[in-house]
């Protein structure tokens, strides 16, 4: 099994943690990224104590140390008045219950360890990772897999792992088109610079605010100087997906009008080319992610609406388990059943309970909110998950 070449479509989260896991567990590995550069993308986003098993099994352990924020506390707030409705434990108590800790990253922090690693951990003493390379297509040729890319580029592997994300190309080759459905949900993005803000507007460390139709969510990077934001709204008059779509101070200040002082001084603190938005698209789960030796790995496999802040850790869980059932299995078939029967079930229940989950935070009963439990994923039981040990 050792001598397979794999290769993995996309340098994102998930495919650079599943060929950091693979490449040090002795397998031939190359990662095709169709960007030009590897670079400063993205906002923050959450590493629960699940997905730190993971990170810190491929040499992820001092990044996290150094880059990332440990909230000690976070809590739901009410939209109008900034009251605490539910105040939850982080900090040590994580590393209590689950045996690691729960971070809050910057996104490009987190991928450039990844990167360091994926190419640490290579023997050959070529670069594992490809850039501007656009997939096209793939084909069996003499028990292989060629892959097309968009500049006429070929390769040639023995496995090919789709990590391209939500819009995957290669899902779309080897299953087939299918019609992502809007929500009715818009997002926006910021990073405000704490420096501009009073400490007592960022307590607790992480604060999720609910409302009618909205909700936002907050906590610190970059060793606290930054405030990353992501508010969610109920919108039917734009639908453009993207990651990088500018919005704007004022189109935010409007879209949470009437909501109380700190979410507006949070907004205000923003560089206002730091502003961003997307509509958000809903897909259905996948009944299976592998054809033949071709299997889907992260949002190529189960996209998810961001409610519950798993995505991320779901695509990061992924690339260490495949990797695991590689080592594991004696052929490339047992080890694809081996990864999507430890996979599939559970992040089908993480898909499904996000969707839910966004019902509660923007059901507009605020005032009863303290009566019903809080859907997170703590209180879920995605936590527990530990994806190295988990049996396969």
């Amino acid at each position: 099994m050792r001598q397979l070449q794999i290769a993995i479509i996309g340098a994102g989260i998930a495919g650079l943690t599943a060929a950091a896991a693979l490449l040090r567990r002795g397998f031939d590995v190359h990662v095709y990224e169709q960007a030009p550069a590897l670079g400063d993308v993205g906002a923050g986003l959450t590493v629960t104590p699940n997905a730190t098993h993971a990170l810190q099994s491929i040499g992820l352990g001092p990044d996290l140390e150094q880059f990332a924020m440990v909230p000690a506390q976070g809590g739901v707030k009410h939209w109008r008045t900034g009251e605490l409705l539910t105040s939850i434990m982080r900090g040590d108590t994580m590393v209590q219950k689950y045996g690691a800790q729960y971070y809050q990253i910057h996104r490009a922090d987190l991928h450039a360890g990844l990167v360091r690693e994926t190419r640490a951990a290579a023997r050959s003493g070529v670069d594992p990772i490809s850039l501007n390379c656009q997939f096209v297509s793939s084909s069996d040729k003499d028990g292989r897999i060629e892959i097309r890319f968009a500049d006429g580029r070929l390769a040639s592997a023995d496995v090919l792992i789709a990590a391209d994300g939500a819009r995957s190309a290669v899902r779309t080759a080897v299953f087939g088109a299918s019609q992502p459905k809007f929500t009715g949900y818009i997002a926006y993005r910021g990073l405000a610079d704490m420096r501009k803000l009073a400490p007592a507007i960022i307590t607790p460390t992480s604060c999720l605010s609910i409302g009618p139709r909205r909700s936002f969510t907050r906590y610190l990077v970059r060793a606290g100087t930054l405030v990353n934001y992501v508010g969610l709204a109920e919108r039917d008059d734009w639908r453009e997906e993207g990651w990088s779509i500018p919005s704007s101070i004022p189109e935010l200040l409007a879209e949470y009008e009437g909501w109380y002082p700190d979410v507006h001084e949070i907004i205000r603190a923003t560089p206002p080319d730091k502003v961003f938005k997307w509509a958000l698209y809903d897909r259905e789960p996948l009944p299976e992610w592998t054809r033949g030796n071709v299997t889907l790995i992260g949002d190529a496999a189960h996209p998810m609406l961001p409610f519950l802040g798993s995505g991320a850790a779901m695509g990061i869980e992924d690339g260490v388990v495949l990797a695991r059932a590689f080592e594991l299995a004696g052929s490339v078939a047992e080890a694809l059943r081996r990864y999507q029967e430890a996979r599939l079930e559970r992040t089908t229940f993480v898909m499904l309970k996000s969707r839910e989950t966004a019902l509660q935070y923007h059901s507009g009963d605020t005032e009863g909110y303290q009566r019903r439990p809080h859907q997170s994923a703590e209180s879920l039981g995605l936590m527990s998950y530990n994806p190295v040990t988990i049996a396969l």
